[in-house]
């Protein structure tokens, strides 16, 4: 344990830091910061990093304006110290096409990480306009921090990943909270627990009793612990009758994205969906719903009348196929396709289409560029070279799908964004996420991923079902539990029942008003103890 006093001169050191000594606290506080993050979850290395940011934010004040630049430098920092480490492997994307790509890979990897760093710099720099020289200066930064995180998961369309708040969605005890207050809220809450232990370096003088503030903290995180117990026990996975199979084809990118492949490709397809799972097992017959990945094929699948009726031959009666794949839009037989949808298609065994969902979210510089057809003239494309970028669907509705409960479909990173994901006045029976981890190889990426699509299950109280081409294929329940799993590049199927949806939480029929509350409650609290502090 480390002793009060050498606490106080660790602090100090950092309060008094400047230039680059300064810069280099910050970055190295991000970068162990990541390791919150999945696959490792070491979540308690934030009890040292947090601390690190507030003594930072401290020590700005002897900076001009308040200190408002030096904080927002720091934050800069700390920030770029984060996203690098923890989105490196959005580098890899640009290997899948070396030739055409390679070029930009540092690019990405230093780019999307400079670019998102400019939110802890606005959350710093925030935090610093309302700080105080007490302990109520941890709830300065967990509101400004949480204020700028959100606008990281809105602005340009957004980018929440690796938000503060999934740093307490491991043990799953504790990602119960998600429930009643999603995401940003628990973003609030992580960032005050952690912080707190930084107000130990105050001393006791005065009154002052700097203990208060990490015991608090402690408390709410077992009192988190305990709802989330509490929760569980209370509600155990329950299993429908509705059989569903993923199957995982574990293909690597070139090959999806090559039409001279076309037939390799649907032979596994159907060959690996039919496969048994088990000495019981009578392959898809035992299925009701057989779901592929995204974008599962190097062509239009309903332009392929061979492709189609092959997969009715695999259905047998009662039978469906969820499918990720490209979607010409409607045309004149023969015309030229210059832009498509990326869509889910849901096909019966009669080979009809019954049901499509064209993803709405779209990757910028993945699916589409920015000011698009003036980058395409500067010669750039992006990542899945579709000329003219993909086209976004219109509104995000549930699937009606036979026999089982409607499904709520989800492309890709459309899964981490909280509080999108269900449709306007209709509640689906479960969330179906497609996707294609297989641009990021076998890196912390789908990981991550799988995180966070968990906690939009918990958030929602709903079932998750992720197919994965390359993994992390998975049905949880509701509760976040992993029913069943298929690991990250691994080729197989992955055989399970639909577990039921709980009843809507409170997150679910509030949203964000909860934490709401909780910021206003916090900035009042931050107000008065200014006011005090003028008053004295």
């Amino acid at each position: 344990m480390i002793s009060s006093s050498k606490l106080r001169l660790a602090g100090l050191s950092i309060i008094l830091a400047w230039g680059w000594k300064r810069a280099a606290i910050a970055l190295a506080a991000g970068a162990l910061s990541a390791l919150a993050m999945a696959p490792f979850n070491a979540w308690p290395i934030l009890f040292v990093t947090f601390p690190v940011t507030v003594w930072l934010i401290d020590g700005a004040a002897a900076g001009k304006w308040r200190g408002v630049p030096a904080a927002a430098m720091s934050g800069f920092w700390f920030g770029l110290g984060y996203f690098v480490p923890g989105l490196y492997w959005t580098g890899n994307a640009f290997l899948v096409d070396a030739q055409t790509f390679a070029w930009l890979m540092p690019f990405a990897v230093l780019g999307l990480p400079t670019y998102l760093a400019l939110f802890p710099a606005l959350g710093f720099a925030l935090a610093r306009l309302i700080w105080t020289r007490d302990a109520s200066r941890v709830l300065a930064l967990a509101v400004a921090l949480t204020a700028s995180e959100w606008l990281r998961g809105h602005v340009l369309t957004g980018f929440p990943w690796n938000a503060f708040g999934y740093a307490l969605s491991e043990p799953l005890v504790l990602a119960q909270t998600a429930s009643l207050i999603g995401l940003w809220g628990m973003t609030l809450l992580s960032i005050a627990i952690f912080a707190s232990p930084a107000v130990l370096i105050d001393g006791s003088s005065r009154g002052r009793k700097p203990w208060i503030a990490p015991v608090m903290a402690l408390t709410l995180l077992v009192a988190m612990g305990i709802y989330g117990a509490v929760r569980l026990s209370l509600q155990p996975t329950v299993l429908t009758g509705v059989k569903l199979r993923i199957m995982q084809p574990n293909l690597q990118q070139d090959v999806k994205f090559n039409y001279a492949a076309k037939a390799e490709v649907m032979q596994k397809y159907l060959a690996l969906s039919d496969r048994a799972s088990g000495p019981q097992s009578t392959g898809v017959r035992d299925t009701q719903i057989l779901i592929w990945p995204e974008s599962a094929f190097p062509f239009f699948l309903t332009r392929e009348a061979d492709a189609m009726a092959q997969i009715a031959e695999l259905l047998p009666k009662g039978t469906v196929l969820m499918t990720g794949s490209v979607r010409a839009p409607d045309g004149p037989p023969g015309a030229r396709v210059s832009r498509a949808f990326n869509s889910i298609y849901l096909i019966d065994h009669d080979g009809g289409v019954l049901s499509v969902y064209d993803k709405l979210h779209l990757v910028p510089f993945g699916e589409y560029l920015p000011f698009q057809a003036w980058m395409e003239k500067l010669g750039f494309v992006q990542l899945t070279r579709v000329h003219g970028g993909f086209i976004p669907g219109t509104r995000r509705r549930a699937m009606e799908v036979p026999q089982a409960p409607p499904a709520l479909p989800l492309i890709c990173y459309e899964a981490i964004f909280p509080g999108d994901i269900a449709a306007s006045g209709e509640r689906p029976g479960w969330i179906i996420n497609l996707t294609n981890d297989g641009w990021f190889g076998n890196s912390t990426g789908p990981y991550q991923h799988l995180q966070q699509a968990r906690l939009r299950a918990i958030e929602e109280g709903l079932p998750m079902v992720r197919a994965a081409n390359t993994g992390i294929s998975a049905v949880i329940d509701p509760s976040g539990r992993i029913v069943a799993r298929l690991g990250l590049g691994i080729e197989g199927v992955l055989d399970s029942a639909l577990p039921s949806p709980l009843p809507p939480t409170l997150y679910a029929r509030l949203r964000d008003i909860p934490v709401v509350i909780l910021v206003a409650a916090a900035l009042l609290f931050i107000f008065r103890r200014r006011l005090m502090k003028r008053a004295a």
